[in-house]
């Protein structure tokens, strides 16, 4: 999880760089061709051909389709709002993890599950100084991204009891960039890259990899309601990086909420140890 931590905050970094250059679905057609190529060649060296073999392709599709969706909204935001606004309202993910978890994957609510889920959004509600805040354009589209990202978090945990990591993530990218051409080719438009955008799509193709990669391989190994409740870590590493990069407001609620978030988690995932 500390790969999906570091490179999804690097992803909206390089959103919100991108904005002054190219569409939301522009980017996200970029990053599909990028991801697609650097699996693909992944796949190849390591004599991997099974990562290309159609399994489950039903909700492949509509788990890739929900989470495109979710990552129009997601960039639509970030463009347009403060960086740890959208993440707070991302991080009501876990939420609806718990709460899709059951049905769907069959998986336990337990109470330290319910109470670390609850306790890391309260340390998200103190990092954004929720008391205070005013919303404004982007919010609606990082709520509703947050309920695409869960469920997405839901049906990758399903993927992975039948099919490999790199597999699930070669056909994210496929059918991603299936879905962003025929948006493009609906819309008749599509603007090639200018030279000071290519090192932040090259970011977000490549740290979008890595970060699915580490998150992947995450719900492999653990429930979903165990491990989405850490992603709440990213958001005050993401409040730091932008009061440097942006200069968006950083204060101590910022480090008392991430205590709060840290605490939690490391107290859940000592339980969940132990139990087993």
């Amino acid at each position: 999880m500390t790969g999906s931590i570091v490179f999804f905050s690097l992803l909206a970094v390089a959103g919100r760089e991108l904005k002054d250059h190219l569409g939301v679905v522009e980017i996200m057609f970029y990053r599909s061709v990028i991801g697609t190529f650097l699996i693909t060649t992944a796949a190849l060296m390591l004599g991997r051909r099974d990562v290309f073999r159609p399994v489950m392709m039903p909700l492949q599709f509509v788990r890739n389709l929900v989470h495109w969706a979710g990552q129009l909204l997601w960039f639509t935001a970030v463009a347009v709002a403060p960086l740890t606004q959208v993440f707070a309202l991302e991080f009501t993910m876990p939420i609806w993890v718990l709460i899709l978890a059951v049905p769907i994957l069959g998986e336990r609510l337990t109470r330290n599950r319910v109470l670390t889920a609850l306790a890391g959004f309260a340390g998200v509600l103190l990092v954004v100084r929720a008391w205070e805040l005013e919303l404004g354009p982007g919010v609606p589209q990082a709520a509703l991204a947050a309920l695409g990202f869960g469920a997405t978090a839901v049906f990758t945990r399903r993927l992975t009891r039948s099919m490999s990591v790199l597999g699930i993530l070669f056909w994210l990218s496929v059918m991603q960039g299936g879905f962003s051409a025929a948006y493009l080719l609906w819309e008749g438009h599509l603007t090639i890259p200018d030279p000071a955008a290519w090192k932040w799509l090259i970011a977000v193709g490549a740290g979008g990899i890595i970060a699915h990669l580490s998150l992947t391989t995450a719900l492999s190994l653990a429930p979903a309601s165990v491990v989405i409740p850490i992603d709440f870590a990213r958001l005050p590493l993401i409040g730091v990086v932008a009061f440097f990069a942006y200069g968006e407001p950083l204060d101590m609620w910022v480090f008392v909420g991430a205590l709060i978030i840290f605490g939690a988690n490391y107290l859940n995932i000592l339980r969940e140890t132990r139990r087993k």
